[in-house]
């Protein structure tokens, strides 16, 4: 098993996100499959020390909908870190850049994000 530990110290979320994105699907290795997922432990710390800049946290919005009428459901990124601290929109952009399949889910339980 392969450990990768970034520190999110001052970074954008974004950028750590795409960064641990290749690596939780394994677009570093040599023996990349898409079908594959790679033996990898990602994990993420000082989360809660990363550069959120304060006009997204007001402009940045997060939907989700409970399929039944009116359902639709709309955050902004402040309510997020308010609710449940700044891993959680590290979080939801890593699932957000992961292949929209049933593999997904996988990949994302290799993930540790520490505050």
């Amino acid at each position: 098993m392969t450990k990768y530990t970034i520190d999110a110290k001052g970074r954008k979320p974004g950028r750590i996100a795409t960064e641990v994105a290749v690596l939780l699907m394994g677009k570093n290795r040599t023996d990349f499959a898409k079908n594959k997922i790679p033996v990898v432990l990602v994990e993420v710390v000082y989360a809660g020390a990363m550069s959120l800049d304060s006009k997204k946290l007001k402009d940045k919005k997060y939907h989700r909908h409970s399929l039944y009428p009116g359902g639709l459901k709309i955050e902004s990124m402040e309510q997020v870190v308010k609710q449940k601290g700044a891993r959680e929109v590290l979080r939801r952009a890593v699932y957000g850049m992961l292949p929209k399949n049933k593999l997904r889910p996988k990949m994302m339980k290799n993930l540790k994000i520490k505050e």
